[in-house]
């Protein structure tokens, strides 16, 4: 897919925010910029704080601490006005089951008080735009989980407005809907939308201009995914081919070279600290074992990887933590 063309004119901004539950921290103090046209991405497994970030950015939530600024808008001081600058998508969708699809963009046209002159065009661009022509009269109720994202994600732009949130927009869809879904928006960045995104698919991640990696409310990682796969993984990551690759694995993950081994589609991929005494080392062992080797190479470290590695390192430091307080 091809990045459309963003601006450095910044459109959120967060400061050191925070939001406590009781005495649980779900975001622990996260900075951070969008800027105009981006198409950002947040990448955590469920419970990091994905969508209380995106909450508090929608003024649907109260920060308990830090600041932030939407559209130029404070987002503690100016949440009314911040709903008329933004659309919202929720992995719930957020839609009226028992209205047809004509009907669910009339009420939201009502929602977001949109000049009657307006309405009847608008409603045919969002047709359109969702290709759900066909559909219009069709019960809600009715529709497949991948045209009620459409529709949702319709009924969100409705007002055009120049920020989009999108929370787990792909979550219980099959991958030919997220793949459909991800075309219709990259079309809306590049009309100048831009789109905050939140998501646990590592390929989708890959789609957005830059990516934050958050996980127990922190963010660990913010770059481009080009930057996270080669700047931030020290160790390197070998890809091999080879026949019972399940039974592979449990020869190559004994080897003192490796630190770990896991199965990716039908090869596995191994992640060493020295890659040349790790190539040895598995080369050896798996001649030895009597298994043939079709290839062995180095790569670039796949998102998957690079988020695997910095799960682990945040562990092993909150595992440390945890034996000092002890």
């Amino acid at each position: 897919m091809p990045t459309p063309p963003t601006t450095n004119e910044t459109v959120v901004e967060v400061q050191n925010l925070e939001k406590h539950f009781g005495a649980f921290k779900a975001v622990a103090g996260i900075s951070f910029a969008v800027n105009r046209g981006e198409i950002f991405g947040f990448l955590g497994p469920n419970g990091a704080g994905k969508s209380t970030t995106i909450r508090m950015l929608c003024g649907l939530l109260r920060p308990s601490a830090g600041a932030g600024r939407v559209a130029g808008l404070d987002i503690i001081r100016d949440t009314e006005k911040i709903k008329t600058h933004i659309g919202y998508m929720s992995q719930k969708f957020s839609l009226y089951d028992e209205l047809t699809v004509e009907e669910n963009i009339d009420f939201y046209s009502g929602i977001y008080r949109l000049p009657r002159e307006k309405r009847a065009d608008r409603k045919t661009w969002v047709l359109e735009m969702a290709g759900l022509q066909k559909h219009r009269r069709a019960p809600t109720r009715e529709l497949s989980g991948g045209w009620k994202q459409r529709l949702a994600l319709g009924c969100a732009v409705l007002h055009e407005p120049p920020i989009l949130f999108l929370d787990e927009p792909t979550s219980g869809v099959d991958p030919n809907s997220r793949r459909q879904f991800w075309d219709l928006i990259y079309d809306l960045s590049g009309r100048g939308v831009t789109v905050f995104v939140t998501t646990h698919y590592m390929e989708e991640s890959e789609y957005c201009d830059r990516l934050g990696i958050i996980y127990r409310g922190n963010l660990i990682a913010l770059g481009t995914p080009r930057t996270l796969k080669t700047q931030l993984m020290p160790e390197a990551v070998l890809e091999l081919d080879c026949a019972r690759p399940n039974e592979a694995m449990d020869v190559i993950e004994r080897l003192p070279e490796v630190k770990e081994v896991a199965l990716f589609g039908k090869g596995l991929h191994v992640v060493a600290a020295d890659a040349a005494a790790a190539d040895r080392a598995i080369r050896t062992a798996l001649t030895t074992n009597g298994f043939l080797l079709d290839r062995l190479e180095r790569i670039t470290p796949t998102l998957e990887d690079v988020f695997v590695s910095l799960i682990e390192a945040q562990d092993r430091v909150a595992g440390t933590q945890g034996e000092v307080r002890r």
